[in-house]
């Protein structure tokens, strides 16, 4: 999908008489990759006419949405996944005494299953998604200004920096009333590195996304 502030120069620029070649050159000196030159160009027909002529385009948002929030989706599948994993080993290599042993153990065995299952059916799927949306995105550069993928990567940023705040304020609590175990330092540190590599890669994918934004702007 070609960006519309390109797709209207090209337009414009039809309607003024200038040839491809022309435009495509104009485009490049200003800075706009060829890619997304030539996108906006095959909007245009090269039939005989005063005006500029479009082209049929495939409607491709409701794909690109359906992607989009499969692939966040499947992010937090697995973020939750790997979470109870720890968590459950966590339990099992540090128990609380003050519960009932088997019970623990009942309840880590199937925190261990869950933790696998999601895992095993999640990465898969979610790796999958990453490298069919990022081959879209180097082939429609367009795609990384998607506003479908910018709000479900802020949302994603929101979650991941509000769990950080909250685990931390779980943290100094805790320290403050004198009751900071080795399990409970060791859970905190999960969710620490969970959220925190969530919210670092996808501050700077949206830092991308506005680069791209401003650009084209």
């Amino acid at each position: 999908m070609a960006n519309k502030i390109l797709a209207d120069f090209v337009q414009k620029s039809m309607e003024h008489g200038q040839d491809r070649e022309n435009i495509t050159n104009a485009l490049n000196q200003a800075g706009w990759k060829t890619n997304e030159v030539q996108d906006a160009l095959a909007l245009f027909s090269d039939v005989d006419y005063p005006i500029a002529v479009p082209k049929p385009q495939p409607y491709r948002s409701a794909r690109i949405a359906f992607l989009y929030l499969l692939f966040f989706i499947m992010l937090g599948v697995i973020s939750i996944s790997l979470g109870n994993l720890l968590f459950a080993l966590i339990e099992t290599l540090f128990p609380d005494a003050a519960k009932p042993s088997d019970y623990i153990q009942i309840r880590n065995e199937r925190q261990i299953r869950s933790g696998i299952s999601g895992l095993i059916v999640g990465a898969p799927i979610f790796f999958f998604l990453a490298r069919m949306l990022s081959k879209a995105r180097q082939k429609d550069p367009e795609l990384q200004r998607s506003q479908i993928r910018k709000w479900l990567t802020y949302l994603t940023l929101v979650i991941a920096g509000s769990t950080l705040v909250g685990d931390a304020i779980s943290l100094v609590y805790n320290l403050l009333d004198g009751e900071m175990t080795t399990r409970f330092l060791l859970k905190s540190l999960v969710i620490a590195l969970i959220a925190g590599v969530i919210f670092i890669y996808f501050i700077k994918d949206a830092e991308r996304g506005d680069e791209g934004q401003n650009h084209a702007g």
